[in-house]
């Protein structure tokens, strides 16, 4: 058992909670019995994993996560048991759930995440523009995936995708949802202009006439969310072809990022379910 908080894998992950850490490890902290399970349940095994034996004890998800450990370990993650306190030294939470795993990067580029996905079509791609706060970017991955986004774009100035706040949030969207980073505007229209190009570019303004749930968004589209406290920048507003608002009551001027994004990612699942039965298909 690993006891010291300054062993190697301890250090190792703690390494992780940083930017530079990441980047010279290439690899990303995932913490919690629930984002193991889903990174398990993709067929990704990490590198490394410690975990506090009596802490994974008290409930049935966590006994459930120990029995599939020995499995990790035979598919070649290096797996230890520590005390409390070495997990919470490689934890970056005030509280954590004993157990933290280093994944590597390449599990997670948009490439391989698309290889894990069922092939039917989804027509949208959302483009998140200077999304700062890690626990609204997390928050927005999760409703992507729910919803069946496509692919998320990341202009610089996000948040880091793979930071642990981001991980958490997004509650093991990450295994699922293709994600590409830190691109510059140019590169976002090449996207969103390759094969399938999309037909319209929708950006949210709180002061647009058009209200989001006016536009078909079974048609593939481009769905623009702007920074928490300035809304889409100059260029987003350059690459859009139209803006759409949420209505709203009781003076209410804007939403959280991520509950805007939400609310139209959802209308738009609602709208391809509506046009599903009308066909007779049904999604999953």
């Amino acid at each position: 058992m690993i006891t010291s908080t300054s062993n190697q894998h301890i250090a190792r992950l703690h390494a992780l909670h940083s930017s530079k850490g990441r980047r010279e490890e290439q690899a990303w902290l995932i913490e919690g019995p629930h984002v193991l399970e889903a990174a398990f349940d993709a067929g990704v095994v990490p590198q490394l994993i410690i975990y506090d034996p009596d802490w994974l004890g008290q409930d049935a998800e966590g006994q459930r996560l120990l029995a599939r450990l020995g499995e990790a370990r035979a598919g070649g993650a290096e797996v230890f048991e520590a005390s409390a306190a070495a997990v919470d030294r490689a934890s970056e939470t005030r509280t954590p759930q004993g157990v933290v795993a280093a994944v590597s990067g390449a599990e997670v580029t948009a490439e391989k995440v698309r290889q894990r996905r069922r092939g039917r079509l989804r027509p949208l791609v959302l483009v998140l523009d200077a999304i700062s706060d890690p626990g609204n970017l997390g928050s927005i991955l999760r409703s992507a995936l729910a919803a069946d986004v496509d692919e998320v774009l990341l202009t610089i100035g996000c948040a880091d995708p793979l930071a642990p706040k981001v991980v958490r949030a997004g509650s093991g969207a990450h295994f699922h949802l293709p994600v590409r980073a830190d691109l510059d505007w140019e590169h976002i229209r090449q996207v969103l202009n390759g094969a399938p190009a999309v037909s319209q570019i929708v950006a949210t303004d709180s002061r647009a006439a058009r209200t989001y749930d006016s536009y078909d968004l079974t048609r593939r589209t481009g769905l623009l969310i702007g920074n928490e406290a300035h809304g889409i920048s100059a260029k987003a507003r350059q690459l859009s072809t139209h803006t759409a608002s949420i209505p709203m009551w009781n003076k209410v001027e804007s939403l959280n990022a991520a509950i805007a994004a939400s609310v139209i990612l959802f209308e738009a699942a609602r709208q391809r379910r509506v046009a599903g039965a009308n066909l007779g298909t049904t999604e999953e």
